[in-house]
């Protein structure tokens, strides 16, 4: 007996299963190889985010100097176009943080997703210095080489990539 072929209407068939990328009244952010989901934003222009959600996309928490991200600190008045207060709860413009820092970034508005690339202040540090971020790679047998391990030493990093 010949076995029968049933297909669906090509209409029908969809091969991946469709899942929101972000829950209902909040968004996505992605910074830092991160995906991070925010659950509440404020209403209006750019992204408003609490003051926790701002610590857990980038680091940056807000104190009475400023933004600060360990040494670094962003002076913020109290009138700053950067902070809002709306029903009892303080916002801050993640989006306007970002294009003041000249920070690049896209946005996907129909899905409320954000994507962030490293802030500058941040990596003017490092070069300042000529600190390499700590890594860590595999060496030809397989063992795990951290940047870290070179700690006091210079090391000199030569990479190579096809594209």
């Amino acid at each position: 007996m010949a076995e029968e072929v049933r297909m669906a209407h090509p209409d029908l068939r969809h091969p991946f299963e469709q899942k929101p990328i972000r829950l209902d009244g909040g968004a996505t952010v992605l910074y830092g190889g991160k995906s991070i989901q925010i659950r509440q934003v404020a209403e209006g222009d750019g992204l408003w985010v609490t003051p926790e959600d701002l610590t857990r996309v980038n680091g940056f928490e807000l104190k009475p100097q400023g933004a600060c991200f360990e040494e670094l600190c962003i002076p913020l008045k109290d009138n700053s176009p950067l902070l809002k207060e709306s029903h009892g709860q303080r916002w801050f413009d993640l989006v306007g943080f970002a294009d003041w820092l000249e920070q690049p970034y896209v946005v996907d508005l129909d899905n409320r997703v954000w994507s962030f690339g490293e802030v500058p202040a941040k990596r003017e540090g490092m070069m300042a210095d000529a600190m390499a971020p700590d890594f860590e790679v595999l060496d030809r047998q397989g063992k795990v080489v951290r940047m870290s391990d070179f700690k006091g030493k210079k090391a000199l990093i030569i990479t190579w990539s096809s594209w």
